[in-house]
């Protein structure tokens, strides 16, 4: 294996992993733009997907599965170390410890629903992508990720806000809303703005080339 085809595999796992990472902390926030409300992580996760789809182009089925699982035990353990830190007493100086633990108390509920949807919808976006790229070979390669996409972006945002928003509060504690007010009021922006952003990412298909590299030794 080249150096350059090592730098392209780490900064695309690299790339998925944070991703995962970055939109499951900013799911702890709610914001509103233009009338629709959604996880603050909505913009970042809609990006997972199409990386996703570059990592199964790239490098195949089984590491982008992979990559899924791997991101999910970092996101575990993310979650359970920032929870961690809300149990522990700060000094008296540091005046932001009440904010910050009200904010990283709500994680287990965010956390948890938010990797069961991610393992969920992204395991389904795998076998989608695999099954069109097979299925429809000469369909243009945007496609994949366009029909993937649209069939695991619903799953993932109806999945995440029932979990973290209907079901688990009774467990771990916060507010909780109806099934139906989860999907009404938290599901469908996210649809609509993963929607968004996967249309703009769609290019980046293209960025890589379309054959699965075999882990083999690094060539000087």
């Amino acid at each position: 294996m080249s150096k350059k085809s090592v730098w392209i595999i780490v900064s695309l796992v690299g790339a998925y992993v944070v991703c995962q990472i970055i939109a499951d902390v900013g799911a702890t926030k709610f914001v509103q733009i233009a009338g629709v409300a959604m996880p603050a992580g909505t913009f970042v996760f809609a990006l997972t997907f199409t990386l996703r789809d570059m990592l199964h182009k790239r490098l195949g089925k089984e590491w982008a599965k992979a990559a899924i699982i791997a991101a999910a035990g970092f996101n575990i353990f993310m979650s359970g170390y920032l929870w961690l830190m809300t149990r522990l007493p700060a000094p008296v100086w540091f005046n932001l410890a009440d904010g910050w633990d009200a904010i990283f108390s709500i994680v287990p509920s965010i956390a948890i629903g938010s990797i069961i949807a991610e393992m969920v919808s992204e395991l389904i976006d795998t076998e989608v992508y695999h099954f069109w790229r097979n299925k429809f070979a000469t369909a243009p390669q945007w496609s994949r990720v366009l029909v993937s996409n649209l069939v695991s972006i619903p799953i993932d945002s109806i999945v995440f806000s029932v979990l973290a928003f209907a079901v688990l509060p009774a467990i771990f504690g916060g507010d909780k809303m109806s099934i139906i007010d989860a999907i009404i009021r938290a599901a469908s922006g996210q649809v609509i703005y993963k929607a968004l952003v996967t249309i703009f990412s769609l290019p980046g298909i293209y960025l890589v080339k379309d054959e699965p590299l075999e882990p083999v030794l690094l060539v000087e």
